[in-house]
């Protein structure tokens, strides 16, 4: 009878040894689905181009649909002062993938030409630059770009990929590596370099006719030139029309493509199917990674011009076609959302919302506006200091870690997000260099009540146009500007003859003193302050004056990607997937 009961006992303590180990099996295998890891959690980093804070319904817009957006904010953290580095594409993106103001990776410009301006060019984001993405790869993330680069693809040869994304911490990339242009839907009115293209066809016009003029004076015997001159006056016009019109006439071929890895799958790529074929990815690369941690940053073509549309959306709106695109957003947006969802994912995947600017106030076609509205901060796009360049959405998503329906009015930076994520994903920051970025997590999760941030520094390129003071013992924020551009009309908010504004020349008007504004008290900037008005004036100049000595000082001399050199279009570095240059191709007609 012992024997019987000892053997029995025996048997029930086997069996439950292997249901722990099948439980401990289990858990092993499919810490994914078991296991809620908050320390370590996927990311779905979403950016939007151009998009103006006033744009979206969380943000004050009641005519503009964005549900989905909206909805992310409830559930989450909204920033109301998320600052970009920049006010055009290019420095932002810059910024936010490393962290560091673009004026430390030499991706801010000295000249006119604010952005890259070709995928043949050899400027970029440096490979020495470490992103959020190559930190990320490191700790055993799968990482993926979809959609917009903007940063570059190579430096000395057609094949290098030196600026490519697959060169800065991502294992795949399917997007642009380029931006949206109007010159990729055929467009009369271009939007590459305009006014310069105008004077090239203006000089090579006047060539024509003054060929012309000599051969009929020549030939009516009225002019005793000699036909070598009339040759080579004809040979200099025809070399100065192929100089420019062999890159600004073929923009929709040379820009215009879309890239898988290394590979060009569509040269010129085809808008009607962009915004699904970008869904796709995103979707398919979620359902991919479920099981392992992974950093998806989608990189939005909506909303920059020429704001392609499905047939889906277009006339929805109460805004034309830009509002259109906007609810396009929102739904694409959605989308993203619902495979999180539909993966329980969405306790473990920290989500993050913003664009890389204000909207394009000077984007018109005829009375039709094209651009975004950024509520009520003056200015927009291309203006380094004005706040409707540079104050955009920012919404941040962590359900069970991060309080639901906060809001937080405190000055923090797309550039906030590196050291945030990576601390998340267990990395390190690099010590090796200056980061101007402030981890996130203790304003997020209510740890601490004020932004890290003390001063942050607004330049248009290489050119400081404004300062902006957080005075924590206070909680005031001051900002100063040094450098405003000319309104073009004068009333107008913007620069509508230029197209966009200048950072420097007879674009700008300098201000000495500066102009002062509580942004605390007058966030539209429109009372700036006086030594008669604020008693605090002359101290908060000094202490800003000093504070730009000091930020001065940490900088250092880097390679200038944007210069004039980098950033003219080179024939030999120009991605081509067939023979240069017979570049024309599509993924979905091959065999």
């Amino acid at each position: 009878m012992y024997l019987f009961h000892k053997t029995e006992n025996n048997e029930v303590y086997r069996e439950k040894q292997w249901r722990c180990l099948k439980i401990w099996l289990i858990l092993c295998l499919f810490p994914r689905t078991c296991v809620s890891n908050p320390s370590k959690p996927n990311f779905l980093l979403i950016l939007a181009d151009d998009l103006g804070i006033g744009d979206v319904g969380c943000y004050g817009n009641d005519t503009i649909r964005t549900p989905n957006i909206d909805g992310l904010a409830k559930d989450g953290v909204r920033l109301t002062q998320h600052i970009a580095a920049a006010a055009v594409c290019t420095p932002s993106r810059a910024a936010f993938l490393t962290g560091r103001y673009p004026i430390r990776s030499g991706m801010a410009s000295s000249t006119e030409r604010q952005v890259l301006f070709w995928n043949g060019g050899s400027g970029g984001l440096p490979p020495n630059e470490t992103t959020f993405a190559r930190i990320l790869h490191q700790q055993g993330y799968s990482t993926a770009l979809v959609g917009k680069w903007h940063m570059g693809v190579n430096c000395k040869t057609r094949h290098d990929h030196c600026h490519h994304p697959l060169n800065h911490g991502f294992d795949y990339f399917y997007g642009m590596p380029f931006t949206l242009l109007n010159e990729c839907q055929g467009s009369d009115d271009p939007e590459l370099a305009k006014s310069l293209q105008d004077t090239y066809w203006f000089y090579t016009q006047m060539i024509i006719l003054a060929v012309f003029t000599l051969v009929i004076g020549k030939l009516a015997n009225l002019f005793p030139v000699k036909w070598k001159i009339i040759i080579c006056l004809a040979l200099c016009g025809l070399l100065h029309f192929i100089s420019w019109f062999s890159s600004y006439g073929f923009t929709k071929h040379w820009n215009c493509i879309l890239m898988r890895n290394h590979d060009i799958t569509e040269q010129p790529m085809n808008l009607q199917k962009t915004t699904s074929n970008m869904l796709k990815e995103a979707i398919t690369f979620i359902e991919r990674n479920k099981h392992r941690p992974f950093l998806l940053f989608v990189s939005l073509l909506h909303v920059h011009t020429p704001l392609i549309t499905t047939e889906k959306f277009q006339g929805r709106s109460r805004h034309g076609l830009y509002g259109d695109n906007v609810e396009e957003m929102d739904w694409m947006v959605g989308r993203l959302l619902d495979v999180i969802d539909k993966e329980n994912l969405k306790n473990t995947t920290f989500i993050y919302f913003a664009s890389d600017h204000g909207g394009f106030l000077e984007a018109r076609r005829g009375n039709s506006q094209l651009g975004g509205w950024n509520g009520i901060y003056k200015g927009g796009k291309g203006m380094g200091g004005w706040e409707g360049g540079i104050r955009v959405p920012g919404i941040v998503r962590w359900p069970g870690v991060l309080p639901a329906g906060t809001v937080i009015d405190e000055p923090t930076s797309l550039m906030d997000i590196y050291p945030t994520v990576v601390q998340l994903a267990g990395g390190t920051v690099p010590q090796d260099r200056a980061t101007d970025g402030h981890t996130l997590l203790p304003l997020l999760q209510g740890t601490e009540q004020h932004s890290r941030h003390e001063f942050l520094f607004h330049c248009c390129g290489l050119f400081l146009h404004a300062v902006r003071w957080h005075q924590k013992h206070s909680g005031t924020v001051w900002k100063a500007h040094y450098a405003t551009p000319v309104f073009q009309p004068e009333a107008s908010g913007a620069c509508f003859r230029r197209g966009i504004c200048p950072c420097f020349g007879d674009g700008v008007i300098h201000h000495d003193p500066p102009l002062l504004f509580n942004l605390s008290q007058d966030p539209s900037e429109a009372n700036p302050l006086s030594a008669d008005t604020e008693p605090l004036f002359d101290t908060v100049v000094r202490r800003m004056r000093r504070a730009v000595e000091e930020h001065c000082m940490t900088l250092t001399p880097v390679p200038q990607q944007l210069s004039p050199y980098n950033n003219i279009w080179k024939p030999w570095l120009q991605p081509c997937c067939g023979t240069f240059p017979f570049c024309w191709c599509n993924e979905n007609n091959k065999t």
